[in-house]
């Protein structure tokens, strides 16, 4: 029986140095959740660091359609809302929105499994706090198109956040530590279980 293609898209905080990798999973919540769970499935890390939504966009087809997976887990946001405040080129929550249903629509029509992990912001610096005006509507859209996609919800903002160790978790505010990628890991293994257990009986 051919093990079910399980990929994850992203960007930074999924790459973590996978295109350096001989094993293409890098060093963080990617690999730790494919070495728990092993040979169940093939493992495809199609993470980009510095992508915003609109870049995933782009690339979704040659990256990520093409390899027919089962399982689709997406982080996207945290750099929509960066490059606000670090460039003024702002991403719009409706296009934010609209960026993020051109890459569910094709996986719903063809009923590939979906996960959804929320954009996160731990602020470690006091200018990073003003930054949650702008990431909250993208976390809010995020969670209402799970709702909508029937897309396990992994809710990375509220559970990091509620951890209450920001600098320990992510140094710099937006990318994990070892312990933050682990906390990570934990939270998708049981936010998507349900998904998972639904790929990997087909």
């Amino acid at each position: 029986m051919n093990q079910p293609t399980i990929l994850f898209a992203g960007d930074s905080v999924t790459d973590c140095g996978r295109r350096e990798d001989s094993a293409g999973l890098g060093d963080g919540y990617v690999l730790r959740i494919a070495e728990t769970l092993g040979g169940e499935a093939h493992w495809l890390n199609r993470g980009i660091s510095g992508d915003r939504s609109r870049d995933l966009r782009e690339r979704w087809v040659r990256d990520v359609l093409v390899a027919r997976p089962a399982l689709v887990s997406v982080l996207v946001g945290v750099n929509d809302t960066w490059r606000r405040y670090d460039s003024d080129d702002p991403t719009p929550a409706a296009d934010f929105e609209a960026n993020c249903r051109a890459l569910l629509e094709p996986l719903a029509a063809d009923r590939v499994g979906l996960v959804l992990i929320e954009p996160f912001l731990l602020p470690v610096r006091a200018e990073q706090v003003a930054w949650r005006e702008d990431l909250e509507p993208k976390i809010a859209i995020v969670r209402s198109l799970a709702r909508e996609y029937d897309a396990a919800l992994v809710p990375a903002d509220a559970a990091l956040n509620a951890v209450g160790d920001a600098a320990g978790l992510a140094p710099d505010g937006v990318h994990p530590s070892h312990r933050g990628h682990e906390v990570l890991a934990a939270l998708w293994l049981e936010h998507a279980a349900s998904q998972l257990t639904a790929v990997l009986r087909r």
